[in-house]
C-alpha cells in the first residue's frame, strides 16, 4: 500500500459515531447547505417504504432537519414501488419525466445522472433502495464530513456485508464478490491511490453537487467505479473520504447478473485507462438447455452521460 494511502486511511476514514447529529445540525445551520437524498429504485416495493419512513422519522423532523429533500427516482418499476414510496412520504420522480428530450437508457447510472436535475440540494446522498434493516446512519454518516469539512467533496460508506450461506447462517464479508474479484484488483493495479476504499462499489455515497455536475456518469453498473476514479482525478485523494456505517443487508444477485456487472465495470475501467475501444462490448454466458449448454450474449454497458453542467436545461436552472 502506498504511504499516501496509509496516511489517508488515518485522516480520511471515520466512523459515523465520530460526528454526533447535534454537530451535523449545527454545521448545516452555519453553512446554509441543503441536503438531498436520492433512492434509485427498480421494483423495490418490499424495501423502499421502510427506508423512506426511517429517513423521514429520524432525519426530516422539526428537531432534526438534516435532510431537506427525499426523492425516489423510479426507473420503470412494474410493481408498487412508486405507490409505496409516495405513501411513506417520498417525492417520487419517474426517470422518463426528467430531461424528456433525451431518450432514457436502462441502468442505474442513468437514473443517478438524471437525479441531479430532479433535486436541488447542495449535497446529494445516494442510497440503494433494496436495503433491509436500514439505519439512518447510512445517511447521516456519509453526509457528515461534507457538512463539517470543506476540503471533503466525496464520501463513500463502508460496512460489513454479511453473505448468506444457506439456512439461517451468514458469513462476514467485507466486499461483494464483484468488488473482490474485479473492482479491487483493478483499483490496486491502475489507481493504487484508491486502494484504501473498503467498499468502492457500494451504492451509498454522498458528494457535493459542485463536483457531481462536473463528472460523466456511466449509465449502467460501472457508475460507482467511474465516479470514484473521476472524483480522484478532479479533487485529489484528500478530497475523498469513507465512513463506517455498520452493517449493510440487501438482496444478493445471482452469478449471471454478477457476470454482467463485472463486464460493465471492467469496460468502465478500460475506457478510463485509454479512452479507446479496447474490448469487445459484449458478454457471452451459458445456460443449460435440453441440448446441453447454450450460449447467449448480452451487450455490455458502454454509454456514458456527459457532465450535467453541460446540459442546457441544467445550466438554465442553475442560472435562474
Amino acid at each position: 500500500m502506498l504511504e499516501e494511502v496509509e496516511r489517508w486511511l488515518g485522516s480520511r476514514s471515520w466512523s459515523a459515531t465520530d460526528r454526533p447529529l447535534e454537530q451535523l445540525l449545527e454545521a448545516k445551520h452555519q453553512s446554509g447547505r441543503t441536503v438531498s437524498v436520492v433512492l434509485p429504485a427498480l421494483d423495490e416495493e418490499a424495501t423502499v417504504g421502510a427506508i423512506v419512513t426511517t429517513i423521514r422519522a429520524e432525519l426530516m423532523t422539526g428537531t432534526v432537519p438534516l435532510v431537506d429533500e427525499l426523492v425516489v427516482l423510479d426507473s420503470g418499476s412494474t410493481d408498487r414501488t412508486a405507490e409505496v414510496a409516495a405513501a411513506a412520504g417520498a417525492r417520487v420522480v419517474h426517470r422518463d419525466s426528467v430531461l424528456p428530450r433525451i431518450p432514457a437508457l436502462p441502468g442505474k447510472g442513468e437514473v443517478l445522472w438524471r437525479s441531479l436535475l430532479a433535486t436541488t440540494g447542495d449535497i446529494i446522498c445516494f442510497v440503494d433502495a433494496d436495503l433491509r434493516e436500514f439505519s439512518a446512519t447510512f445517511v447521516s454518516g456519509i453526509v457528515g464530513p461534507l457538512l463539517t469539512d470543506p476540503d471533503v467533496h466525496f464520501v463513500k460508506a463502508m460496512y460489513d456485508r454479511p453473505l448468506e450461506t444457506g439456512g439461517a447462517g451468514t458469513a462476514p464479508a467485507q466486499g461483494g464478490r464483484v468488488t473482490e474479484l474485479v473492482a479491487r484488483p483493478l483499483l490496486n493495479l491502475h489507481w493504487p491511490q484508491l486502494a484504501g476504499f473498503v467498499q468502492p462499489l457500494g451504492g451509498e455515497y454522498a458528494a457535493r453537487r459542485a463536483l457531481l455536475e462536473r463528472l460523466p456518469f456511466p449509465v449502467g453498473y460501472g457508475v460507482e467505479l467511474g465516479l470514484l476514479v473521476d472524483a480522484l482525478h478532479t479533487v485529489g485523494l484528500d478530497g475523498l473520504a469513507q465512513v463506517d456505517v455498520g452493517v449493510r443487508k440487501h438482496r444478493h444477485q445471482d452469478g449471471q447478473a454478477l457476470g454482467r456487472m463485472a463486464a460493465a465495470i471492467y469496460r468502465t475501467a478500460q475506457l478510463r485507462l485509454a479512452r479507446g475501444h479496447l474490448v469487445r462490448p459484449r458478454l457471452t454466458q451459458f445456460r443449460r438447455s435440453e441440448q446441453g449448454f447454450a450460449p447467449y450474449t448480452t451487450e455490455v454497458d458502454t454509454e456514458e452521460r456527459p457532465p450535467m453542467a453541460e446540459i442546457p436545461e441544467y445550466a438554465a436552472r442553475r442560472a435562474a
